[in-house]
């Protein structure tokens, strides 16, 4: 069952994981420019009902990966347990400290933009080291490969959901922020999927 994992993508997972961990909390958190998906879930959660992103992240994480065991395979599946893992443990440890950029909470803009990077950097080096972070990853990966459209549409499929909760906390003026990270993260995994892609087919 594990003869075939490889250490340098459990690190790279580990890495994601906290990657992303410290941009939810530096940035989303705090500005109150929420993400799609599960990390947006996450903060919805943690909003009405005080509970950690450290263990909701988990939990629904945890089963969004039961629903997909099949399709998405084994490996992929201990890839991400060390994504999640690293995630919910980083998350735990940020908590413990000031927030490095209070600020952001006056310039959502900005925080939109930063916070995508986060995202969109930490989960599409994630996913092509064969994991995922949260299970919006998971879901998102299954619904592309189901039917074949890019992963980045399918991942505004999932975030559109979300938003459309977030509503019930987020001013609709923060809103259309929280629809700019979302968009431009989507996009960024989108490009870091295509990296490399365009090379290899023209060399097939």
């Amino acid at each position: 069952m594990f003869k075939n994992i490889k250490i340098h993508r459990c690190v790279i997972a580990v890495l994601c994981g906290a990657f992303v961990a410290f941009g939810l909390y530096q940035v989303h958190s705090l500005s109150g420019v929420t993400e799609g998906g599960v990390l947006g879930l996450n903060l919805l959660l943690d909003h009405w009902f005080d509970l950690s992103p450290s263990i909701t992240n988990f939990v629904v994480t945890a089963l969004c990966y039961l629903l997909g065991l099949k399709l998405l395979g084994r490996e992929f599946i201990i890839y991400s347990a060390f994504a999640i893992g690293s995630f919910s443990v980083s998350y735990r440890i940020f908590e413990q400290f000031d927030r490095l950029w209070p600020q952001l909470a006056d310039y959502p803009l900005l925080a939109a933009v930063l916070g995508a990077v986060f995202v969109g950097v930490g989960t599409g080096i994630c996913i092509r080291a064969g994991a995922a972070i949260c299970g919006d990853d998971a879901l998102a990966m299954c619904i592309s490969h189901l039917t074949k459209m890019n992963v980045q549409w399918a991942y505004l499929i999932t975030d559109a959901v979300v938003l459309g909760l977030s509503a019930t906390y987020i001013p609709i003026g923060r809103l259309w922020y929280s629809i700019v990270t979302v968009v431009l993260s989507g996009q960024i995994i989108g490009f870091i999927q295509r990296i490399g892609t365009k090379k290899k087919e023209k060399e097939s």
